[in-house]
């Protein structure tokens, strides 16, 4: 099982589509869903943690925040008690150099936190984030880290999504192992105060990925595999006939959030949504986590075996208005037509050899968002 574990509620950035966001979002009723209080810290024993990870066959943590390096010692004591467990880490690599090399070597994927160019990111981040961001990634690759680094791109209204994943692809400097972004839509009541967001939708964001599709295929032609989650594991499904089933992320399935106060949630985004836990590591056997399912209108979409249902927590929270889920859903559509599109030259190019059907093989369920 994938455990995000919530270290802390602390961050040392307000970026506008987070914290930021949470000044300006006018309060909200959550409709008639009953939101409680999760303590800022974590309030259970590690010991409480590791025996419940004990009892798992094969764990995996992901180190998660606000800034999980925030909290570096107990990042640390975990890793040092916790036998026979994965670890993962999703950062927004401000104090990412902090982390001791004997730490480092055992993280297999380091999730960081950057949105495209230095304009961009730090219009979103904060200023002086982006080149910090790259001195600390250069660094910890001097140091021979080894595990796969994957830039976790928000996006929204600011972003020209194919400049911006372009960028992060051929820097100069540094280069991701993969990349995968997510649409700053359906997780606060603020479609109102978003009049542009359809146009930018409509009139940037598709025709960015119409774009970068076929730059991605054009490097297939050539022999090149470019790990760009949202097409490399939507593209893999198709060629080998799977329809996705549980929903991509697994959340409420095979991925759960660790809370604060010891709940397991679905997902992070499901913290204090208490008629919706599955547990808590001080009563639940990881065998006996209730699971959650997808409902309501995904379950007959048209396009629910390539989506899966996007996310669980917007299913049941439903945050936007019908007419912003039609503006996402949308955009999904037009994503599996872009890689439905690419299927034919694709299938060409594993049957000449050029490339392997392998290179789409991925490790589901460890954090990527792989439908935006």
């Amino acid at each position: 099982m994938y455990y995000h574990l919530i270290l802390t509620d602390e961050c040392n950035l307000c970026c506008t589509y987070c914290r930021d966001k949470a000044f300006i979002v006018p309060d909200s009723d959550y409709n008639s869903f009953k939101l409680s209080d999760t303590p800022p810290e974590i309030e259970y024993s590690i010991d409480s943690l590791i025996d419940f990870l004990s009892k798992d066959r094969d764990p995996s943590i992901l180190f998660y925040g606000g800034e999980p390096l925030l909290r570096i010692k107990m990042i640390e004591e975990i890793m040092d008690r916790a036998e026979n467990t994965s670890f993962l880490i999703y950062t927004n690599g401000i104090f990412l150099d902090r982390l001791k090399d004997e730490y480092l070597s055992r993280i297999s994927y380091i999730f960081i936190s950057i949105d495209g160019d230095e304009e961009t990111t730090d219009g979103y981040r904060g200023r002086g984030v982006y080149r910090k961001i790259f001195e600390n990634l250069k660094e910890i690759r001097e140091r021979g880290f080894k595990g796969e680094i994957i830039a976790r791109m928000t996006v929204a209204e600011k972003t020209d999504i194919c400049k911006s994943v372009l960028h992060l692809q051929n820097h100069e400097n540094f280069r991701f192992d993969s990349i995968h972004w997510q649409l700053d839509a359906n997780f606060w009541y603020d479609y109102g105060l978003r009049p542009e967001f359809k146009a930018w939708i409509t009139e940037s964001y598709n025709p960015g990925i119409s774009k970068l599709a076929e730059y991605w295929l054009r490097k297939l032609k050539e022999g090149e595999f470019i790990r760009w989650y949202p097409f490399a594991a939507t593209a893999g499904d198709i060629l080998k006939g799977i329809a996705v089933n549980p929903i991509r992320c697994g959340a409420g399935i095979y991925n759960y959030a660790i809370l604060t106060d010891g709940n397991i949630a679905p997902c992070p985004c499901m913290a204090g949504l208490e008629e919706y836990y599955c547990g808590n590591i001080c009563e639940t056997d990881p065998s006996e986590i209730l699971k959650s399912e997808i409902s309501g209108d995904c379950t007959d979409c048209e396009i629910k075996d390539f989506c899966g249902g996007r996310c669980l927590y917007s299913n049941i929270i439903r945050p936007w208005p019908a007419e912003g889920r039609e503006i996402v859903r949308d955009s999904v559509k037009h994503l599996k037509e872009c890689i439905e599109d690419k299927i034919p030259d694709i299938k060409e190019l594993t049957e000449k050899g050029i490339i392997s059907e392998r290179v789409f093989d991925y490790e589901k369920y460890n954090g990527c968002e792989i439908i935006p």
